[in-house]
């Protein structure tokens, strides 16, 4: 089984820091969200978010409650808590950093890329060559 240290101090199976910063992300935004509908949107099984969710609750960064769903069936609602809402802001700086340097490197790429098939192609760089339908 692999492991992703996917949040500091908390290790799920095969959870990436990226996952648990979605997690997080969709709980805030809709504490009711079903662990069935979170493993659905995140594409992972409901025991890997179930097994993740767990963890979060141990860490004390989010709470879970019961309350009386639409259909009067019983359910969990998600909370962050205080040092769940303090730990995805500092994810969410980490993850902007993470796709800005990605951002960077991909146009760096795109460039060599252009360069590439100007030169293959005799032409010069049109721009409508950056649509690619």
């Amino acid at each position: 089984m692999q492991f992703a240290a996917g949040l500091r101090g908390v290790t799920t199976p095969m959870f990436s820091g990226e996952t648990h910063y979605k997690l997080l992300r969709m709980l805030e935004a809709n504490p009711e969200m079903s662990q069935r509908d979170v493993a659905r949107e995140l594409g992972v099984s409901v025991g890997k978010v179930n097994y993740s969710l767990r963890a979060l609750i141990r860490k004390g960064w989010i709470k879970a409650t019961n309350f009386k769903n639409s259909n009067n069936k019983a359910a969990y609602m998600y909370l962050l808590t205080p040092r769940g809402i303090e730990e995805k802001a500092s994810l969410s700086v980490r993850f902007l950093k993470i796709k800005m340097q990605e951002y960077e490197r991909l146009k760096v790429e795109i460039e060599e890329m252009r360069r590439e098939a100007a030169a293959q192609t005799g032409a010069k760089w049109r721009p409508e060559w950056h649509e690619f339908g």
